[in-house]
């Protein structure tokens, strides 16, 4: 027979691997008796793990969520796995915390594991000065997270960066994005009707959350291919340029995005897509909208509709020189 120590680490490991066990399934698997189990179930208990019991002829032994965390059981290569994602966080935001982590981890390893791991060593390269995170970065993804998982309405505060004053805005949200090194929320916003991403450093949650939603399908029901597609240019490039700007095009987003290198452009359907990108000027932004020859439309800022008006003015007192014969009309 097992000693005490070594059956209990056996079955912490059969709680962890199956939702639910029977004591009869676990006191075969474990070789021992049904009161064996129960006497391991209550020392588990008393270290912290929550086991429940459902009683009756159908009942059994299941590890819940508890309040507390207690020592956790992995095998190798679930430890590899583990030691490798820690390593290949790109997010400045948990960086640190992921490199603690796999300090911590690695100190508790026996030998034959440390080694299997300093054989795996990751380098990730990080975008040079990303910037300061912001300190609740992490409290505020659990506030998300836990308004997507319950579905509910988020009510926030939002900065953009073409924008003075931070806006309220009412959204459903749906998916929390990891793009580079920002994290965005993909959600349905109910001011605009529309799907919107959010930047998560640039966003405050208000109390309390609003009512649940039904879930909404993304457009082309791939959330991947959509936030790839919104996201098709940088936004990094976007923000390196002094004007930055936001428009509709009446053209398919196939045919914008080839011409559109430091923009990102987003799909609104077949035959229109959203643009966001910059230039030198506002001027220079207007004339870079205007070149897909399609009707276009302004969202902002207001910049950008004045360097509009200003060059539709003079395109129109547009003549040939004097002197110069007038071009034939069509």
């Amino acid at each position: 027979m097992q000693k005490t120590s070594s059956r209990l680490l056996a079955l912490l490991s059969l709680l962890q691997a199956r939702p639910e066990w029977s004591g009869d399934d676990l006191a075969e698997r474990l070789e021992v008796a049904v009161r064996t189990v129960r006497r391991d179930i209550d020392r588990l208990r008393a270290l912290g793990y929550p086991v429940a019991t459902d009683k009756g002829p159908g009942g059994g032994y299941r590890l819940r969520p508890g309040s507390q965390m207690p020592p956790l059981l992995f095998d190798d290569e679930q430890v590899i796995a583990l030691a490798v994602a820690l390593q290949s966080t790109a997010h400045p935001e948990i960086a640190e915390d992921a490199d603690r982590a796999l300090a911590t981890l690695r100190n508790v390893l026996p030998a034959r594991l440390r080694q299997r791991i300093d054989a795996l060593q990751v380098t990730t390269v990080r975008p040079p000065d990303p910037g300061a995170p912001p300190a609740q970065a992490l409290d505020l993804l659990t506030t998300v997270s836990t308004a997507i998982q319950r579905r509910e309405v988020l009510r926030l505060v939002y900065s953009p960066p073409q924008e003075t004053a931070p806006q309220r805005r009412r959204v459903e949200p749906h998916h929390l994005v990891a793009w580079r090194t920002h994290w965005y929320l993909l959600a349905w916003d109910l001011d605009r009707d529309d799907w919107r991403t959010f930047r998560t450093d640039r966003m405050t949650p208000r109390t309390p959350t609003g009512p649940r939603f039904t879930v909404r399908q993304v457009p082309g029901g791939d959330v991947s291919a959509f936030v790839t597609g919104r996201f098709r240019g940088s936004d990094d490039a976007v923000a390196a340029w002094p004007c930055q700007g936001e428009a509709i095009l009446d053209l398919p987003a196939s045919e914008v995005v080839p011409h559109t290198a430091d923009g990102i452009v987003e799909p609104l359907g077949p035959t229109r897509c959203r643009v966001i990108t910059g230039s030198w000027s506002w001027t220079a932004l207007a004339a870079s909208l205007g070149r897909f020859d399609v009707n276009l439309h302004v969202i902002g800022p207001p910049a950008l509709h004045e360097a509009c008006t200003t060059l539709a003015r003079r395109y129109a007192a547009a003549t040939t020189e004097p002197g110069q014969p007038d071009p034939p009309s069509s």
